[in-house]
């Protein structure tokens, strides 16, 4: 790192704009020029305890270290089309902070924004909080480990996704998705899942009515569940489920292993249903 820029002010448009081989270190971007873009372009670039009011700071950014830093709930749309970057120990506020980015790694931050990582490839996060009520819509190549999710549409449209130790407080998570991996992990929504393809759930505890309906090439390997009613209906599964389940309705195809079953509906159903359900012997 060359240049050092430290303890301003910085509220100009562009204010920093194509900084190069730099460090930023206790700024606060804010004030009443109002300007936006504070670190546009930025090239090779390490911020530090700095704070961000303003909006779009970091857009088309190459090559960054985020630490320590706080973006405020005005610094909309913080980090846009950005690639190669860390972001540690930071508080990302403001909607849509993360959009149409590649290889970001965040770990230990705290994250309150709507619109979350969408169109996104190449992100992984550890050991954060999430609360975003639409996150990494139509991302692709996202593994997430330690997350506390809060949301409601979590997941859509997403391919290549792995999910481990976390806990996933959600509603309409992984619909459409496709390729997803989640290990040791509570998952609590309501209708989890539908019209995935390769959903894997292994080792974890499932939440909510009518979870994993419409989906094809399903697989729980020994997981609870919980206030789980209507589930499997259209679905091709295959499930292994330590415990019981309160009800499953005209799953397709495969297998269905539990250790007891409220209710198996089989009625009303507009295709062919042909799905094995079992009840394992104590």
């Amino acid at each position: 790192m060359g240049k050092i820029i430290k303890d301003r002010q910085l509220d100009e448009e562009r204010a920093l704009y194509n900084l190069t081989d730099a460090e930023v270190k206790n700024c606060a971007f804010e004030g009443p020029a109002d300007g936006e873009s504070a670190l546009k372009e930025a090239r090779n670039v390490r911020v530090t305890d700095c704070r961000f009011v303003l909006r779009y700071p970091l857009w088309h950014v190459n090559e960054f270290l985020l630490e320590s830093s706080d973006f405020e709930d005005m610094s909309r749309a913080a980090i846009w089309y950005a690639e190669n970057g860390v972001i540690n120990d930071c508080r990302l506020g403001g909607i849509k902070a993360l959009r149409e980015c590649q290889h970001i790694k965040l770990n230990g931050c705290s994250v309150n924004s709507s619109e979350f990582g969408w169109k996104c490839d190449g992100i992984t996060i550890e050991k954060s909080d999430i609360t975003s009520e639409y996150v990494f819509f139509d991302s692709n190549n996202v593994a997430l480990s330690n997350i506390s999710l809060k949301g409601k549409y979590a997941f859509q449209y997403m391919e290549n996704l792995d999910i481990s130790d976390s806990y996933l407080d959600t509603k309409d998570a992984f619909w459409h998705s496709k390729n997803v991996t989640v290990r040791d992990s509570v998952v609590k929504g309501e209708y989890l899942g539908w019209y995935s393809h390769g959903l894997t759930l292994i080792n974890c505890t499932i939440i909510g009515t009518q979870p994993l309906c419409y989906c094809k090439n399903l697989k729980l390997i020994n997981c609870k569940t919980e206030e789980c009613d209507l589930a499997f209906e259209y679905s091709d599964v295959e499930a292994d489920i330590s415990g019981g389940i309160d009800s499953i309705k005209n799953p397709r195809s495969g297998i269905i292993t539990a250790d007891h079953i409220g209710s198996i509906i089989k009625e009303d159903s507009v295709i062919e249903c042909d799905c094995r359900i079992n009840i394992k012997k104590g």
